[in-house]
């Protein structure tokens, strides 16, 4: 089956850096836009940031100058580098992509949105 997993999550002091990757898995045909997504707790979630398969990018306002995404078509996965990292940028991130994949019986193909399990990013001093 399908899935998305997210990791590279943790605790970090602000200003400090963490690297989040989520890899893609399963029979896959394509890969289309792909993004980041966090939920910070008692708010609701927002777009971090999103790259096409062409490599446009589009980023929150907030994270503008300090995070990079970035993706690898040959390992199927999707980086986020974050940088100078702030208190406010706690949350949940989610990895998202939309992708070409093979249907329930393998006889035809389906394009779906997909969504990873979380991975915790806390910063904190």
């Amino acid at each position: 089956q399908v899935q998305l997993v997210e990791s590279g999550g943790g605790l970090v002091q602000p200003g400090g850096s963490l690297r989040l990757s989520c890899a893609a898995s399963g029979t896959i045909f394509n890969i289309y836009t792909m993004g980041w997504h966090r939920q910070a707790p008692g708010k609701q979630r927002e777009l971090v940031a999103k790259i096409s398969s062409g490599g446009n990018t589009n980023y929150a306002d907030s994270v503008k100058g300090r995070f990079t995404i970035s993706r690898d078509s040959a390992k199927k996965t999707m980086y986020l580098q974050m940088n100078s990292l702030k208190p406010e940028d706690t949350a949940v991130y989610y990895c998202n992509a939309d992708l070409v994949v093979a249907g329930i019986t393998k006889a035809t193909i389906e394009r779906n949105d997909y969504w990873g399990q979380g991975t915790q990013v806390t910063v904190s001093s």
